[in-house]
């Protein structure tokens, strides 16, 4: 019996570890700025296959719900992510997901030749210049290194990063504790500055 309350007390530490880093990377490196035109970077994930993946279409998802978060008016939305396999990109691919089976109508543009995270920044830089509020959706850790690459590369776009709806209390609950710990091996090159954001 107490094999088995130790169990569960570990098991609910966990989730709750899990959600607590999960909601903290969420909200660094963003801010509040305001203005009329707003984009939404949804990153691509590891799509070897002809259709789109569980976790791309999750990220879809929280790319289009990142939209309507704040009206949605002017807001474009721009899928980065090249080929892993298949003919398609990744880019497409979501962006045929949002149109097709969630039936987005809104402005869509295509990064399609990346295939890092620094890519993904690197390349999506150009259309982002004309914005004034920036989004980058992914699950929270990642977000938060292509965060801190924009930071990197160009810090006047950074300062108009703000907050995407990519993190919601009680999603993917059960593998958050798994991402939280992926999330910090990953988060481990991040400079001294922007370590500290990482529990």
């Amino acid at each position: 019996m107490r094999r088995r309350t130790g169990l569960a007390v570990a098991g609910a530490a966990a989730l709750v570890w899990g959600e607590w880093v999960n909601w903290r990377w969420s909200r660094a490196l963003v801010g509040n700025s305001e203005g009329a035109s707003a984009a939404v970077v949804v990153l691509g994930y590891r799509n070897s296959r002809t259709t789109v993946n569980l976790v791309n279409r999750w990220r879809v998802r929280a790319g289009i719900r990142s939209i309507s978060a704040d009206g949605g008016h002017g807001t474009r939305v721009i899928f980065s992510g090249g080929t892993t396999g298949s003919g398609a990109t990744e880019a497409r691919l979501m962006a045929d997901y949002a149109k097709s089976v969630l039936a987005f109508e809104g402005p869509v543009l295509l990064e399609d030749r990346s295939t890092t995270t620094w890519e993904n920044i690197t390349n999506v830089i150009p259309l982002l210049e004309n914005v004034d509020r920036i989004k980058i959706v992914s699950q929270p850790a990642h977000a938060l290194k292509a965060r801190a690459y924009l930071r990197r590369q160009r810090p006047d776009l950074a300062a108009r990063l703000v907050r995407a709806d990519d993190y919601r209390p009680g999603e993917w609950i059960v593998v958050k504790p798994l991402l939280a710990l992926y999330g910090l091996w990953t988060l481990r090159g991040l400079r001294a500055d922007e370590r500290r954001l990482a529990p």
